[in-house]
């Protein structure tokens, strides 16, 4: 699928990997990809055109561009896992808000879309997908494995769309004690699903920390989510 340009709130432009529905009749729901640290990769296309072929239009904008347009690093080569630290810390979150606020723009004005669009992130696209959900009106959000979540937990009164959350109890980046944050200040405020003995980035196949039933659980619940909220 080809990529698309998105004008920025601030005047300017990045790229998004759009993947459409092959074999869905009419306009279709919009999901907004979120990317992880890695980039717009091969991972976050294959997750994508996934959400294609369950009948979405999926879109994965680039949130790294204002650093260096186009980055795909892949997990597990050299240097890869610093690479990509350097640049989710080279993030500025309230810009990577408003570029996916305009890709949500985008999307609802997309002919193949029906104007109902929901978000789903990975690791950076984790908090984004609480950050999304606190400060757009994105239909409904979800977010894996989210990482930073603890640090904004101030925000969730302000979540006013659904949201929900797969949290790994094992998670290497997310230790016990910001779990326990998130988990408390988003009581009754967000849809909350723990994997006890589950590890970041429990759906990447091939993985040391891929783990395969709790993968499954995950797609089956975020399914009826996203069913639920979009339809």
């Amino acid at each position: 699928m080809p990529n698309v340009n998105i004008t920025s709130a601030d005047g300017g432009e990045f790229s998004a990997y759009l993947s459409l529905p092959k074999s869905a009749p009419g306009p279709r729901p919009g999901i907004i990809m979120m990317q992880q640290i890695f980039g717009v990769n091969p991972e976050m296309r294959g997750f994508s055109d996934d959400f294609a072929a369950q009948g979405y239009v999926a879109i994965c904008p680039d949130l790294f561009w204002r650093q260096r347009p186009g980055v795909q690093l892949i997990p597990g080569e050299p240097g890869a896992f610093e690479k990509a630290v350097a640049f989710g810390r080279g993030l500025d979150h309230d810009k990577a808000v408003e570029d996916l606020k305009s890709t949500l723009a985008y999307l609802r004005a997309h002919p193949a879309c029906n104007g109902k669009v929901g978000t789903v992130g990975y690791c950076l696209g984790g908090l984004l997908a609480f950050l999304m959900a606190a400060r757009s009106d994105a239909h409904c959000n979800v977010g894996y494995f989210g990482v930073g979540i603890e640090k904004h937990i101030a925000e969730a009164p302000r979540i006013a769309r659904p949201l929900m959350l797969h949290i790994p109890e094992q998670d290497r980046h997310v230790p016990p004690e910001a779990q326990a944050i998130i988990k408390q200040g988003l009581e009754g405020r967000a849809l909350l699903y723990a994997y006890p003995g589950a590890d970041h980035a429990f759906n990447r196949v091939d993985a040391p920390s891929y783990n395969a039933e709790v993968t499954a659980l995950a797609h089956d619940r975020t399914a009826s989510f996203l069913t639920r909220h979009l339809g």
